[in-house]
């Protein structure tokens, strides 16, 4: 093809997975045994080719992957990927009645994913340094852990922290809102004695808390032990509770990890109902959708820690000065989705090494996808 050509999108292939977790965790509300990602490679006429990829839920993830399939894919073939916003706006479009949450819109994320990815591999570079760096060696992360386990106690949750902050993280997460009050009490002041006072805890509710009151009486339990951020204390709907919960309590109220959108996050940032935004790339919309809502949360003063898929995210927050965490999974455990990669992100002193290959760094691992597919790959031209 001649250098000055336009490239054009030629296929979009797309699959489901679904991998096991080796042990059933458990949230506040729900508990785990599998975990279903949607993977799809868009390839262009010159060759280069580019990922995207989401999780799809504990079941029905192919709901991820028609939408792919049956409703977006076929407005991509024949289109320069280099008319990122356009596409976007059309999938958009013309996903209106189909839902602009939930499914579709994370088809639409991973989609807009790989257009990204291969355009940064197109043009050499790592996805961050493409995007406009702000950091060009390395980021913050924090280490998620905290689950909840059968036979897991306060001090072997509080063992797990401190093997965290052993490896050099000075912020780490855990789970809270499963048990009574005074039971949430023990395991997180186990994790406070087990990290010591100047390591940043922060609290994942998982939408655990349905009222105002019931609320207020974990976090009247919670607020001695100084925890940096109640995540997701309410359902996504529930804004007006959030900012109501933000207004009583001096812990950061944090949320937004499966909205979608940048009017939704307007409406939370409007209200006051979190002061960190948890903006998932693969979620929200893709990384178009992403970039708008980091320069709306930057107006009002308002910082994001992304949500899930360090692998992506490690791009997007050295990309985004108004970022400041990479949710990082030290272990193949809950995030599963390592197993599906052939390549892992160098972590050295609790922060994330930026990947210097082009695109995101790297692929998805052929005979792990195989393996765990629970249809094969589908391409759409």
């Amino acid at each position: 093809m001649a250098r000055n050509a336009t490239p054009r999108i030629v296929s979009v292939a797309s699959c489901t997975v679904r991998v096991p977790l080796d042990n059933v965790t458990s949230f506040a509300t729900r508990t785990v045994s599998a975990r279903d990602y949607a993977l799809v490679k868009l390839t262009t006429d010159d060759g280069v080719a580019g990922i995207g990829f989401c999780y799809g839920g504990s079941k029905a993830g192919r709901l991820v992957t028609i939408a792919v399939r049956e409703l977006l894919a076929p407005l991509l073939v024949g289109q320069d990927p280099l008319g990122v916003e356009g596409l976007w706006q059309r999938m958009y479009q013309k996903a209106l009645l189909q839902g602009r949450v939930g499914a579709v819109m994370r088809a639409i994320s991973i989609l807009d994913t790989a257009i990204w990815d291969r355009n940064a591999r197109a043009a050499g570079l790592p996805l961050h340094k493409y995007l406009g760096a702000a950091h060009l060696d390395r980021v913050p992360a924090y280490a998620s852990g905290g689950y909840y386990l059968e036979g897991k106690t306060p001090e072997r949750l509080g063992d797990e922290m401190a093997s965290y902050v052993a490896k050099g993280f000075k912020a780490v997460k855990m789970k809270v809102g499963r048990l009574s009050p005074a039971e949430e009490e023990k395991r997180i002041a186990a994790a406070r004695k087990a990290v010591g006072p100047d390591v940043l805890l922060m609290l994942d509710a998982n939408n655990a808390w349905s009222d105002l009151p019931t609320a207020l009486r974990y976090m009247q339990r919670y607020e001695p032990y100084d925890p940096y951020w109640i995540e997701e204390p309410f359902g996504p709907d529930d804004i007006e509770n959030h900012a109501r919960l933000a207004e009583r309590t001096k812990v950061i109220v944090a949320t937004g990890e499966i909205e979608a959108g940048r009017w939704r996050f307007l409406d939370l940032l409007r209200q006051r109902a979190a002061q960190i935004l948890q903006t998932d790339a693969c979620v929200c919309g893709g990384i178009t959708e992403f970039r708008k809502i980091a320069a709306t949360a930057d107006s009002f003063n308002v910082t994001l820690c992304p949500h899930w898929f360090h692998d992506l995210h490690v791009h997007l927050v050295a990309a985004t000065p108004n970022c400041r965490f990479v949710e990082f999974f030290p272990d193949d455990q809950v995030l599963n989705f390592r197993r599906l990669v052939d390549r892992q992100l160098a972590c050295k002193d609790g922060e994330l090494m930026l990947p210097t290959e082009p695109g995101l760094g790297f692929g998805f691992d052929a005979k792990a996808v195989e393996r765990w597919a629970l249809d094969p790959w589908a391409e759409t031209r």
